[in-house]
């Protein structure tokens, strides 16, 4: 058993660890500023642009081209997207640590355009899918080799967007001297054109390129992208001779790993040992965070036993036996935050249907708007990104402003309430495609159109997709200012990389939710829900079971809200974000329409 010992705090200077946070160390070439924007504004913008035109109509593909029945497709979709997602953790940890966003971004960017050129040749060449369908005759299925190689373009734009979403930003961050007002300025004015960037490759994927795919040509819908994408990365390798480039500052990833190691190997000293006893607490660069009472076995990695030895400086021999106390409640931080992120899982599996029954459900529906104009099912996500995109500023510029003398609060209303009604529109957003599905199916059934159409227009689709869009809008950004608030600066790229997680495992767990669903229903003369037809299935049932895991969810958010207790700091949060407001409050708007890609 291990004793503390308990003397005079050791160093109260920040030291550098290897792995740990250091100071940034940049070139001493002036900063690239404007004139590096073109070629990173440009990369971030093909790559979204290729990803949501293919997402936001990639379901018809799989099914037309590929002849895949629509809960094989989705898991390829949910799959896909989740990983995209997910990656992105893991781009920011080894751009963190050991590549530089600059390496990060040239090798994920190839990766990306070799991707789009994989899946282009999908769709150009005939022998790299089935033979289309003869009449009469059963559809063929995909070869192992075809499969391989859309898998293969799949891995690829994955990888792609594993270092271009979470690198660009930062990267173009760092073109500019945040020291100076000029700097300051520039910075504030970079998250404006990278909105407008974003904003505009998603209006041409989901209309232009989108329309393109189903009304042209699949491979020129594809194509084009993919030529934008080889000029994007061109551009950006012909900006190596003006960039700044800012050496890798250790990965948060690894004080948290060794807080939970250090706290592992102390784990047999006593709670009451701990009373009164020295903790290892250096004085941290950045906000200070206050030791808490809350999950207190974690502080014991910051406890001084009689195994535990410094350096001369005051650093640790072993920084996996002995933390900081700011290491340990940032590992705490994170904890707390756990089970908060974990009921937005749930909220998204509720938004990441629209990208596919919903899509199904418009290739059964009456898509012509006048004699000669048919939307593309696809098209239809963009009311979701519309939505999205025009209450951010409605928000922020309109309601935050007329509920603070109200509520006394700078936010207008706190971000737990924001991101509880969230979850609540994510449910009526369930509930609104059910009842539509239902009386789509109905029509379908009645008075059938020609190829199993229902005599009913697909606008009908608007309310749950605009519904989804207000959901995203309150969870979303709701969910990334509030890891921004509470996490301490260094911490912050961890904040973004957890929203991107909750898509991740929103769309695993759509696939379980799917696959369960396929197996287990259709029996005792009853209709599976997910038939491949949907005319034969039951879409709305699914819906309302959607809607039904999101109540229970809902509830599960209260108590998680009511539990949980705001970090304590040092300095005040609201002094800080007066002298950072311009640097840092874009981006929870700017990661949340990310992940929609």
């Amino acid at each position: 058993m291990y004793s503390p010992k308990c003397f005079r705090n050791p160093s109260t200077k920040p030291h550098k660890e290897n792995g740990d946070f250091e100071e940034k160390e940049t070139s001493q070439r002036k900063p690239g500023g404007w004139k590096t924007m073109p070629y990173i504004i440009g990369n971030e913008t093909f790559e979204k642009l290729a990803t949501l035109g293919l997402l936001a109509n990639f379901i018809v593909y799989l099914q037309t081209k590929y002849h895949l029945d629509q809960v094989f497709a989705a898991n390829i979709i949910y799959i896909w997207s989740g990983v995209c997602n997910f990656l992105p953790l893991a781009g920011a940890f080894l751009s963190d640590a050991y590549l530089g966003r600059f390496g990060t971004l040239a090798f994920t960017s190839v990766a990306s355009f070799m991707g789009m050129v994989v899946m282009t040749l999908t769709a150009a060449l005939p022998g790299l899918r089935p033979r289309p369908c003869s009449r009469g005759s059963t559809c063929e299925h995909p070869t192992a080799g075809q499969f391989s190689v859309l898998y293969a373009s799949l891995f690829l734009l994955a990888v792609g967007a594993a270092g271009i979403r979470p690198c660009s930003l930062p990267f173009g961050v760092d073109q500019f001297d945040p020291s100076t007002p000029k700097g300051r300025q520039g910075i504030n004015s970079f998250f404006n054109w990278y909105y407008f960037s974003f904003t505009f490759a998603m209006m041409i994927a989901l209309t232009l390129v989108v329309y393109i795919q189903s009304s042209v040509s699949w491979a020129l819908g594809l194509g084009i992208p993919a030529f934008l994408m080889f000029g994007a990365v061109v551009m950006f390798f012909f900006g190596m001779k003006v960039y700044v480039y800012v050496e890798p500052e250790g990965s948060v990833f690894s004080s948290v790993c060794r807080v939970f190691v250090a706290a592992f190997r102390k784990r047999k000293l006593k709670m009451e040992e701990m009373v009164g006893c020295v903790m290892y607490e250096p004085e941290p660069v950045g906000t200070k965070l206050k030791l808490t009472d809350q999950f207190r076995f974690l502080s014991k990695a910051a406890i001084i036993t009689d195994a535990d030895e410094l350096n001369p400086d005051g650093s640790p021999v072993d920084p996996w036996r002995l933390c900081p106390v700011q290491q340990v409640e940032e590992a705490k931080c994170l904890l707390r935050v756990a089970p908060v992120w974990a009921s937005g899982v749930i909220c998204f599996t509720a938004v990441v249907q629209m990208g596919t029954f919903s899509i199904n459900q418009a290739t059964k529906m009456d898509r012509h708007i006048g004699p000669n104009f048919k939307i593309p099912p696809g098209s239809l996500t963009v009311f979701a990104m519309l939505t999205l995109t025009f209450w951010i500023p409605i928000y922020d510029r309109v309601i935050v402003p007329a509920l603070r003398p109200i509520t006394m609060k700078e936010t207008g209303i706190t971000l737990l309430q924001r991101m509880g009604i969230g979850l609540f529109i994510s449910i009526i957003s369930m509930l609104a495609a059910a009842i539509v599905e239902s009386h789509r199916r109905s029509s379908a059934l009645t008075h059938p159109l020609p190829d199993g159409l229902a005599a009913m227009s697909a606008l009908w689709l608007v309310p749950q997709f605009v519904l989804s869009g207000l959901a995203e809008a309150f969870n979303a950004i709701g969910q990334i200012e509030f890891y921004y608030r509470e996490f301490p600066e260094n911490m912050r790229s961890l904040a973004g990389s957890l929203f991107f997680c909750t898509m991740a495992f929103a769309n695993f767990l759509s696939s379980f939710i799917v696959n369960i669903i396929h197996r287990y229903t259709g029996k005792n003369g009853h209709p599976n829900w997910l038939e491949n037809n949907l005319n034969l299935g039951r879409l709305d049932l699914f819906y309302y079971f959607i809607a039904g895991m999101g109540v229970v969810n809902l509830v599960y958010f209260m108590v998680c809200a009511k539990w949980y207790r705001y970090k304590d700091t040092v300095t005040n949060w609201d002094e800080e974000v007066k002298s950072k407001a311009d640097i840092e409050s874009k981006p929870y708007q700017l990661e949340a329409l990310d992940s929609k890609a």
